[in-house]
């Protein structure tokens, strides 16, 4: 297929789901199941507009899937505003750990003894299915940095540790297929992999988001051109540059950009005086509008409010606007790319994994987290259903492909994850409103703070 033969599916796409939003959000249905379902409908089991070799693909792909989980990430950060040491974090902690290894050990578990596959592709494929998805989840994660209700800041803050987590053990499926003895591998794997990956990616992160964030406030209040500057390209950079010098220092990209995105927003908590309300909310966003007067960006009297929160709010504005433009465009065409390849490479087994993963590994998994304090029961069940797989599993997949995966245990990998992840589109994409909604009603959201109220500790 040409270029431009894949751009006017993408422009058809879009232009489609523009004409038909006022439609769309009247039924519940997701935009992904949507799309997953216009691939489909494209692909070469329907109108055959459109054909995707995997093998011949994986390459380019490995990459857009990589920068598609990468802005979500770094965006899914930004909107998470309380700090690490609050003990509102325990439970996606907990989901990111714990919850995730069962998961691994639950799948990998019932491909092996089920199925009668290997090992290492078990356990290769358990840990591409353990993560949750930072970029299909969004509808169940944190709206913005002020909603702070205990199962969309969980979600999203499993979202962006265990993706990059789940790392050092789809690297442990691809050495358990090589010939080697584990005796030769799993030390330098326990502490390189998993030790000093992990936290290397965290702690060069954090701090480089946290410090270019202070240095950045600074320079605009000084020169005064909070208005003026390039925040898009400023997001631009610091995911380059936090992923970037994680890769140098072997540690994991994924964690870094979502910690640099933490650290960024911990640089406003602290410049702004750990005002209770977000300073992007007290501002509007002017991507776009490069000379823009503070007192035409600030909501209300521009006198009320510190240079500091001016700055801080027009920059984490204008980030997050231009975040969430990029998420959705990167959203529809992976998905839909994968309604192109989905009937081509079905399994009809993943029904099972789908089934037991959803319904009984993490739901029971979630059960077993030490916070009854911190999470109800109604709120564990929502934990335990919205395990989302997506775009993460997909970039998880292809790096596997590209990383000297078998032929057969290929084939078995890609039809698994292309299947069940298709699968978590369209269960948790049609449950997803209707159920949030219940649990709406039901008294147990907390949108947003009360007035003057500081975040829970």
């Amino acid at each position: 297929m040409t270029f431009i033969v894949w751009f006017a599916m993408l422009g058809a796409v879009l232009l489609l789901l523009a004409l038909s939003s006022s439609y769309l959000r009247w039924i519940p249905v997701t935009t992904s199941v949507v799309c997953l379902g216009l691939g489909v409908a494209l692909g070469a089991y329907g109108l055959g507009f459109l054909h995707l070799d995997i093998a011949q693909a994986s390459s380019w792909m490995e990459h857009l899937t990589e920068v598609a989980v990468l802005f979500s990430l770094f965006f899914s950060g930004l909107k998470l505003r309380r700090s690490l040491s609050s003990r509102r974090w325990w439970p996606a902690f907990c989901l990111a750990g714990p919850v995730m290894l069962i998961c691994i050990g639950g799948v990998s578990a019932l491909l092996h003894y089920g199925f009668s596959l290997g090992w290492g592709v078990s356990v290769l494929i358990g840990a591409i299915l353990a993560p949750t998805d930072p970029v299909l989840a969004t509808l169940v994660q944190v709206v913005h940095a002020q909603d702070y209700d205990p199962v969309r800041f969980s979600l999203s803050g499993e979202a962006g540790l265990n993706d990059g987590v789940a790392f050092p053990f789809v690297i442990l499926g691809l050495l358990l297929m090589q010939d080697s003895a584990p005796a030769e591998w799993l030390s330098g794997w326990i502490m390189k992999d998993v030790l000093w990956a992990v936290s290397a990616g965290l702690l060069s992160g954090y701090w480089m988001g946290r410090g270019l964030g202070k240095l950045t406030l600074y320079l605009r209040i000084q020169h005064q051109d909070s208005t003026v500057s390039p925040n898009d390209y400023l997001a631009l950079a610091l995911i380059a540059m936090a992923y970037v010098v994680a890769e140098m220092i072997q540690g994991y990209g994924f964690l870094a950009v979502f910690a640099a995105g933490l650290g960024l927003r911990q640089a406003e908590v602290h410049t702004t005086g750990d005002a209770s309300e977000p300073a992007e909310h007290l501002v509007q966003p002017v991507v776009g509008h490069q000379h823009v007067a503070p007192e035409h960006a600030v909501k209300g009297d521009v006198d009320r409010l510190e240079k500091t929160q001016v700055a801080a709010g027009i920059m984490l504005g204008d980030m997050l606007a231009f975040g969430s433009l990029v998420e959705r465009a990167l959203e529809v065409f992976l998905v839909t790319l994968l309604g192109v390849v989905l009937l081509e490479h079905w399994d009809y087994r993943a029904v099972i994994v789908a089934g037991v993963l959803f319904v009984l590994i993490r739901p029971v998994a979630v059960m077993l987290i030490p916070s009854r304090r911190l999470i109800n029961f109604r709120q564990r069940a929502l934990l335990g259903w919205f395990g989302i797989r997506g775009i993460g599993s997909l970039y998880y997949l292809f790096f596997a492909l590209n990383h000297g995966l078998a032929t057969d245990a290929a084939a078995q990998a890609i039809n698994m994850v292309l299947s069940v992840v298709a699968l978590s589109i369209v269960v948790h994409g049609l449950t997803a409103q209707p159920v949030l909604a219940r649990y709406s009603l039901a008294g147990c959201t907390r949108m947003q703070s009360e007035p003057g109220a500081k975040p829970p500790a």
